[in-house]
Formats: structure tokens, C-alpha cells, sequence
């Protein structure tokens, strides 16, 4: 397992809201439904993408855009036309005018919402609704809005993912989740790949021979009880080499990177399942409870079970 691919796995699609929009000029809706991440694509027409406080982005017909949140944001026909709707958490949608729903009142049948079937502009709105601790050095390095043309935007996926939207079928709800997050995934590849220079320090580590394997062997083995020695051993060099290296690119040795990965695992774990910290603890290398407990206490300023209430409650 990779870096990037550990990563993408935290905003791993989970009963993801997915919707067809079409729309007839003059259109304007308000984003504020808190999403860590949305998958925008521009099927058929053009759209603009104003996140609050920025420049309005052009998303011209093929291309898809990835919107980092939970910042809020409008998405019209142009980028002065004044909202009509605004889209809350869970996909809720209601008018500007009179507060009154839309969701029943535009539907347009399986996934497909808006005023008229033969709208001008069809987009693809694929929303991540959860957020992970695990992902958080993905979303950070992501800017508030990644634009991709047809070629890197994987065309050929997205036929695939709208043509089972408008399928219902056993398993399909899991079926789209992973198709969304197979067109998550190849979009955001291609955009790091094209700015390696840019990227951040995990993405370039890959590059390096000894770190890229050794944080490898971080993420499959999560839960070995690792030293710096013999990751060194490993990956065939010295424990200093491999201690300057890793802190070069990423900002701190090996061992805190392994100590916070596991803490992350650990936060997520908490909260997509009801397995006792006992559990979790082992899963992700830590020997008991208490050593798993005290660790992330320091780390996140709440013990375990506060943290899943906090979360669960929020």
C-alpha cells in the first residue's frame, strides 16, 4: 500500500449522496452542506464554482472539479447570478424565497433532480459526507478547488458511474460508492502527478528508493511492533540514513510518523465501528488499551471513549 492510497482510503465513499442536477439558466445554488469533499463533473454545459472569499472557477462541459469543504460555496450558470436554492447537509435542498423543500417537488426520478428534464446544463454531484483523521494530510494539501480537463478526468469512468445512477438494483448504493471513489481516486493521481513539485513531502517520499518502501511497510503492518533499525534493515540502509531522509521529506522521523498514522487509524476506527478499544488498540499496534488510551489522550487532548461520544454526537 502506498501513501496515496492509504490516504484515499479515509474519504472512502459510504452511502455517498449522488445526484444528476439539470438546470436552466439563470441557476444558482448555495452550497452549505459541510461536506469534507465533493466530486463535481460538468456533463452537459458549463457551470462556475465560487467558493466564498475566492475567484469564481470556470467549470467548462467534460471536466470535473474537486471541491475541498466544509467551506461553503455557490455553483450557478454565472457567477453573479443570486442563489434561488441552497443544498443543506444530507442533500436537503430548499428555496431562498419562501424555506420550503425542493427535494420532492424538483425530482426527476432515480438520482435526478431539477425543474426540467431537458435542462441546458447536466451535472454530476458525487458528496463525501464523512471525514477522517486518516485523510486529513490528503485534504490539506488539496487546494479548495482541483480542476481536471476531459483527458485527465477520466471520461470513461464517468460514463460508467452515470449510467449506474440511473439504475436501481441490489447492491447498487455500494456499487456507486466505489465507482465514485474509483473516480476520486484517478482524478486526484493525475493531479498530483502533473505537480510533483508542488506536492506535499508524503507524495514526493514516494520517489525516494528507501523512504517511499519504508513508509510502505508503515502503512501494510501497521500494527508490527517497528524500530527505526530494523525498518532500516528493511529497506537497506543505515538507521541514520534512513532518520535523515524521512525527516527531510516529511517533517519528523519515522517513529512519530508511525505514532500519529496509528493515533489517525485509531480516530476513524472509533468512529466507523463500535469495536472496543481493546480491539482498535491491537489493530493498530499498540499492545493494550491503556498504552492505546494514554497515547491518544496526549495526542487528540480526549481519551478514546470521549472522542467517539464527541464525534457520534456532533
Amino acid at each position: 500500500m502506498d501513501v496515496l492510497e492509504a490516504l484515499l482510503d479515509g474519504p472512502r465513499a459510504r452511502r455517498a449522496f449522488l445526484l444528476r442536477a439539470l438546470l436552466d439558466p439563470p441557476w444558482s445554488l448555495r452550497i452549505e452542506d459541510e461536506a469534507p469533499l465533493c466530486v463535481l463533473a460538468a456533463l452537459r454545459g458549463d457551470a462556475w464554482l465560487c467558493p466564498d472569499g475566492e475567484q469564481p472557477v470556470r467549470l467548462p462541459e467534460g471536466h470535473v472539479a474537486v471541491v475541498r469543504g466544509p467551506e461553503h460555496y455557490t455553483l450557478a450558470d454565472r457567477p453573479d447570478t443570486a442563489p434561488d436554492v441552497v443544498i443543506h447537509p444530507g442533500g436537503r435542498c430548499t428555496s431562498v424565497e419562501d424555506g420550503r423543500g425542493l427535494g420532492d417537488e424538483w425530482s426527476l426520478g432515480i438520482r435526478t433532480w431539477g425543474r426540467d428534464a431537458a435542462g441546458e446544463c447536466v451535472l454530476l454531484v458525487g458528496t463525501y459526507e464523512g471525514e477522517g483523521e486518516a485523510s486529513r494530510p490528503l485534504l490539506s494539501a488539496l487546494p479548495r478547488v482541483v480542476l481536471l480537463d476531459p483527458d485527465d478526468a477520466g471520461s470513461g469512468l464517468l460514463r460508467v458511474l452515470v449510467t449506474e445512477m440511473q439504475v436501481e438494483a441490489p447492491g447498487q448504493r455500494a456499487l456507486l460508492d466505489r465507482l465514485l471513489d474509483v473516480v476520486l481516486i484517478s482524478a486526484l493521481r493525475t493531479w498530483f502527478t502533473g505537480r510533483e513539485a508542488q506536492a506535499p513531502g508524503w507524495f514526493r517520499a514516494q520517489d525516494d528508493p528507501a523512504v517511499g518502501a519504508a513508509l510502505a511497510l508503515l502503512h501494510q503492518q501497521v500494527a508490527h511492533p517497528w524500530t527505526v533499525a530494523e525498518l532500516a534493515h528493511r529497506v537497506g540502509v543505515s538507521r541514520a540514513a534512513l532518520g535523515r531522509r524521512f525527516t527531510a521529506l516529511l517533517g519528523e522521523p519515522p517513529m512519530a510518523y508511525l505514532t500519529g498514522w496509528r493515533l489517525a487509524l485509531a480516530a476513524d476506527l472509533l468512529c466507523a465501528s463500535d469495536a472496543t478499544v481493546a480491539s482498535i488498540a491491537g489493530q493498530v499496534g499498540y499492545g493494550t488499551p491503556f498504552s492505546l488510551s494514554a497515547a491518544f489522550k496526549r495526542h487528540y487532548g480526549l481519551s478514546p471513549q470521549q472522542y467517539r461520544s464527541g464525534r457520534a454526537s456532533a
